[in-house]
């Protein structure tokens, strides 16, 4: 098994190669960052959204946790509160980033514990893993088993966007290419969108169209990563040949 060790070593060959590029980048952007999201991942050690973005100092807010789960506003408090929506503050809010990502992925071993767990949600003890994918992962569970119970998981599902007028149909997975876990993981990816808009701080930007809500899912055993296109009302893997349309959606008036 790899120790501090490796990350040391990592840090050298940094220092030897990469730091003098990096350095530009910081000085380059230290006065103006831009920064293009707000994107929430898993922290799966296979998930390097940056590597896969393409991003580079000053491009994105990158947050990760155990599952990719915004909790609801619902669960807001001075005792409850969690990193995720100071991070919505901080780069929506404060830093005025207008577009909110969140993106799962395949084999979530956060996912897959959940889906193990789905049927003992209401039983409020476990390990801090199980306590957190329990509470904020209950409106995933939920959601799932409606498509659990209509005609062959073939949906659609119905879920809120950025405000309660923008409503939107997902078809998951309808050409069965992924497991049920793998299902369940799209299905939680979308539901995080509703809890973001669920932020009182959000609520003006959200309707008047300057913050947007994406989802993202990224296959880490082909590296191909999807993007929910809410006009085909699924996820559509990113191309070059559907790049143009998947934009165009993607800024598609919500009114």
């Amino acid at each position: 098994m790899p120790g501090i060790d490796k990350i040391i070593k990592g840090i050298l060959h940094f220092r030897r190669f990469d730091r003098p590029f990096m350095v530009e980048e910081f000085l380059r952007v230290k006065a103006d960052p831009q920064p293009s999201s707000v994107f929430f991942t898993c922290m799966d050690s296979r998930v390097l959204a940056s590597r896969f973005t393409t991003s580079h100092v000053g491009d994105n807010f990158f947050i990760r946790n155990a599952g990719n789960l915004i909790p609801n506003a619902k669960h807001f408090s001075y005792e409850s509160v969690t990193t995720e929506p100071g991070a919505l503050e901080l780069g929506c809010i404060i830093n005025n980033i207008k577009h909110v990502v969140v993106c799962g992925h395949s084999d979530c071993k956060a996912m897959n514990a959940l889906y193990g767990l789905r049927h003992d949600c209401h039983h409020q003890v476990g390990t801090p893993l199980q306590m957190w994918l329990k509470k904020h992962g209950q409106p995933t569970v939920s959601k799932f088993e409606k498509l659990e119970a209509g005609n062959n998981y073939s949906g659609p599902l119905t879920f809120q966007g950025e405000t309660e007028k923008s409503n939107f149909d997902a078809y998951i997975d309808p050409e069965n290419k992924f497991s049920m876990a793998d299902k369940f993981s799209q299905v939680n990816c979308l539901q995080q969108l509703q809890n973001i808009a669920s932020y009182d701080f959000l609520r003006e930007k959200l309707h008047r169209n300057d913050v947007r809500l994406h989802a993202m899912w990224f296959d880490i055993y082909t590296g191909n990563c999807f993007m929910f296109s809410r006009e085909r009302k699924m996820f559509v893997e990113i191309t070059e040949d559907n790049y143009a349309h998947l934009i165009k959606d993607a800024h598609s008036d919500l009114h």
